[in-house]
């Protein structure tokens, strides 16, 4: 099928192109910017004028709940709602049942994703069998059968000898490691950031040093193996401070936070709703400054929305009985778009943390606008406002932020030159 985009403003922060122009798409592909080639008749024009155009955005940690999980999300509903929030290219974390540890679970992942046909979908494969930190997964073979990096999660591994074997066998075929630092032992069974509104409210605190014990061993042994590696969800202030510091020596690190930790801190747990129950835990307001900061500069140079859909009966228990999660992917854009409403980052900025750098982390081939490029990408109303709850389409409703309004409105989505959304 052949599209023509007219007059939006079209920002490809891998490029730094930032300009009025029209795209024109051909069999799925970025066919030419600016003037139309030669003997081009589209069979669809979109006009855009008024509306920015920009890669599709590329979400590193985006919880599909198949398989296992269907009373949650499945990839249909999660794919859809994702394509309603401008991504197009998500990574989905191994925490299926069955998890994500064998090649017959990734087949079956991309096989459901691409008859879904609304996003595309990169899986992230189990460090250990079962997740269970004992015995290493079948790394190449998952990785021959899509996993674009592994990951443990927040599930411990048994011991620092079996993850420092891990680590020394992916850097030997040069894959990705994904962490999310949290020492169990120091988590172990706490529910909020560890500080006065935890004890003013009665909730077990999960300390900062949860966060930074375990980021400590794991820059360490990145060093000392020479792993790719991507810290994910990144929650406090000294852990940002550690990541700086490791990237200043020359450590090939990268890191991505996930978008509600900008927005909200533990002081909004005053109402005990469930609905804020995520892990890491929302931590103090200084932790958020910081991490916009560092958002701001670069040293976090993704934005995620870290996605994890519940049924309304998970969330409808006491705070620390509650699952842990948000519901975000669908508002991940209009959410991001607070902090240019903020003052804290350009949009071009904006953009190059939901796009060309959570790509370039992870090594996908997404979030950049250029000729040859498959044609994913997004056109929205910098303008417009989005009411969120409004035709909500994630199977998790499970989100704080329903009912409120956010800046922008996405108005059409492509993956892979086709239109898998329209407002």
């Amino acid at each position: 099928m052949r599209i023509t985009i007219s007059g939006a403003r079209v920002i490809d922060p891998a490029s730094q192109l930032d300009q009025i122009t029209d795209v024109h798409i051909d069999h799925g592909l970025i066919h030419a910017l600016g003037d139309a080639p030669q003997g081009f008749q589209p069979s669809m024009t979109i006009d855009a004028r008024g509306l920015i155009a920009c890669p599709g955005l590329v979400d590193l940690d985006v919880s599909l709940r198949e398989p296992g999980f269907g009373r949650k999300g499945n990839i249909a509903s999660e794919t859809r709602a994702a394509a309603a929030g401008g991504v197009t290219s998500l990574c989905c974390p191994p925490d299926s049942r069955p998890v994500l540890d064998t090649p017959a679970v990734a087949e079956l992942i991309l096989d459901r994703s691409e008859r879904a046909g609304q996003a595309r979908v990169f899986p992230i494969g189990a460090l250990t069998r079962g997740l269970e930190g004992e015995q290493l997964s079948e790394l190449v073979s998952l990785r021959d059968a899509g996993c674009v990096a592994f990951t443990q999660g927040l599930a411990p591994v048994a011991c620092n000898r079996i993850l420092r074997r891990a680590l020394e066998y992916a850097a030997g075929f040069d894959l990705s490691v994904i962490f999310m630092p949290q020492d169990a032992a120091l988590a172990e069974g706490g529910v909020a950031h560890e500080g006065p509104t935890a004890a003013r409210l009665g909730l077990r605190g999960i300390p900062e040093t949860a966060e930074t014990v375990a980021l400590a061993r794991d820059l360490l042994l990145i060093e000392q193996t020479g792993v790719r590696a991507h810290f994910s969800g990144l929650s406090s202030a000294r852990a940002i401070d550690m990541l700086a510091d490791a990237q200043s020596r020359g450590l090939p690190v990268t890191a991505d936070v996930a978008m509600y930790q900008l927005l909200l801190c533990d002081e909004d747990l005053d109402g005990y709703s469930s609905l804020l129950h995520v892990m890491p835990p929302l931590r103090s307001a200084s932790d958020r400054r910081a991490l916009r900061q560092a958002v701001q500069s670069g040293v976090i140079q993704a934005i995620s929305s870290h996605h994890r859909p519940h049924e309304s009966e998970a969330k409808r228990v006491p705070f620390a009985a509650a699952e842990a999660g948000i519901s975000s992917v669908e508002v991940l854009l209009p959410l991001s778009l607070t902090l240019v409403a903020d003052g804290l980052l350009e949009l071009p900025a904006l953009l190059a943390r939901l796009t060309s750098g959570p790509a370039a982390a992870l090594g996908l081939p997404a979030g950049r606008l250029a000729v040859g490029d498959s044609a994913d990408l997004v056109l929205f109303d910098p303008a417009g406002t989005t009411e969120i709850g409004h035709h909500w389409l994630s199977r998790g409703s499970n989100c704080p932020f329903m009912g409120q309004s956010a800046p922008g409105k996405v108005s059409h989505t492509l993956c892979q030159g086709r239109l898998v959304y329209q407002a």
